[in-house]
């Protein structure tokens, strides 16, 4: 079939394009595609067709889900794998063609990190990301569910004749999916893990961790599994160097609306000076007012709601939809959105740490590094990567370089991933009448013996 494309194609334009089809298809090994009452197309695919140079770290697995609302993969890297699945949202059609073109490479630099954050524990890595349409971005939850159930088609054996009918399925193996909450789906694992059960999944207890405590997950946000991991490295550098914490300025994306943000406020005691979120951006040299950021946390709500009333004269706030705006230093800020996005490279900006709790990936890498170092030295002089991905490896390499103190992603957020690996465990040991037994909490809000044990 390459032989005969080559001599019946007009040009390499076309031969490209049937190439890519020869391969895909030479690359699947089960599909849902002849399935009537399928929701959306999915593919297994076999990966070995990517480039070794590109991809260096060979998958185990690939999945690619297709459909009206969304485009979407979940790759591993082991057969027994676990990871979080991402909703990116796209603001506009500009951001939406600058997402499709690194949705892929998005979602194996996020299952590569995984890989090594899981490296002590049973557990591979892997990730899921979807990419809804940008004539789709209030779809969330239909894309997730819709991404869910078509998965499933390729992981179960249909069990409801003319409703799932067999698939095709080149692979003849057995395969387990363990999955997690990520970007835009912290409320939907409940819905992923009701309808494994409802499907007939043996392991419907294990498919999803950061589900509600009453079909037995175990919450990170109300024990601070991630938040404490990196608060030690945070702390760690403090005792190192014997800093005040009291007088270090921090600056954190990823506000007090997210797990990881609100609780590293909460357990925090630094002097806050600016902190950037979903909803824009607050700075304030003389620091923020720890009671009212505490209170944001506590309500899981974005800085748009902080009372700016208790910002000193130097403060200010610029969320994302305001334009033009004239910041104290007489600086007009034409674009929020911008301005948003670009503030952690500011230069000019006086912060001892920075602490990323959340953020697009590679939100620093090697063509804007050179704004946080001056003189060859660099202006934070140190950062505790909780965000995955927010940093790429060789802008790391080179702030230290500059002198930062730095500690990446794989190391300094995998609590959460040892608490979930302990849960998977659990799940998988404990028969149905024991599972709701030991793990779900009561319908009282108290917690069964087996947490204290």
């Amino acid at each position: 079939l390459k032989d005969k494309i080559s001599k019946a194609v007009v040009n390499e334009h076309d031969e490209m394009v049937m190439t890519a089809f020869r391969v895909f298809n030479s690359s699947v090994l089960k599909t849902n595609f002849y399935t009537p009452t399928k929701v959306a197309l999915s593919f297994r695919l076999n990966p070995n067709f990517l480039p070794g140079v590109e991809y260096p770290q060979p998958l185990f697995g690939m999945f690619l889900v297709i459909s009206s609302e969304f485009r979407g993969f979940h790759l591993r890297f082991r057969d027994i794998a676990r990871g979080g699945i991402r909703i990116v949202k796209s603001r506009n059609r500009e951001a939406y063609s600058i997402n499709a073109r690194s949705l892929f490479d998005e979602n194996y630099g996020l299952a590569n990190t995984q890989q090594r954050k899981n490296k002590d524990i049973p557990e591979g890595g892997s990730k899921g990301v979807i990419l809804l349409d940008v004539h789709h971005q209030d779809k969330v939850k239909v894309a997730f569910e819709k991404y869910i159930d078509s998965i499933l088609d390729l992981l179960l054996k249909p069990t409801s004749p003319g409703i799932k009918d067999p698939i095709v399925d080149l692979h003849g193996q057995e395969e387990i999916l363990f999955m997690g909450p990520d970007e835009n789906t912290a409320d939907l694992v409940n819905w992923a893990t009701e309808h494994a059960r409802k499907r007939g999944a043996p392991w419907w207890k294990s498919f999803f961790t950061g589900k509600s405590p009453n079909l037995g997950g175990i919450p990170h946000d109300a024990y601070g599994m991630t938040t404490l991991s990196v608060r030690e490295y945070v702390l760690g550098i403090y005792r190192k160097l014997g800093l005040d914490e009291k007088a270090v300025r921090k600056l954190q994306t990823g506000g007090p609306d997210g797990d990881l943000g609100s609780n590293e406020i909460l357990l925090g005691n630094e002097k806050y000076t600016a902190i950037v979120d979903g909803a824009g951006v607050i700075e304030d040299p003389n620091g923020l007012d720890r009671s009212e950021l505490v209170r944001l946390a506590k309500k899981r709500s974005m800085i748009s709601e902080y009372d700016t009333s208790k910002l000193s004269s130097a403060g200010y706030r610029v969320l994302v939809d305001e334009a033009n705006v004239t910041l104290p230093s007489g600086e007009v800020v034409n674009n929020g959105m911008i301005f948003r996005n670009t503030f952690h490279l500011r230069g000019g900006r006086q912060f001892d740490i920075f602490v990323p709790c959340g953020g697009r990936p590679e939100s620093i890498d090697l063509s804007s590094v050179h704004k946080l170092i001056v003189d060859g030295k660099s202006t934070i002089p140190y950062i505790v990567e909780g965000a995955n991905l927010f940093i790429t490896q060789d802008a790391k390499l080179r702030l230290e370089k500059a002198g930062c103190i730095l500690y990446k992603d794989a190391s300094a957020n995998k609590g959460g991933v040892t608490s979930s690996s302990l849960e998977v465990l659990a799940s998988l040991s404990f028969d149905d009448k024991s599972f709701e037994d030991n793990m779900c909490i009561r319908e009282d809000g108290t917690a069964p013996p087996f947490y204290n044990a």
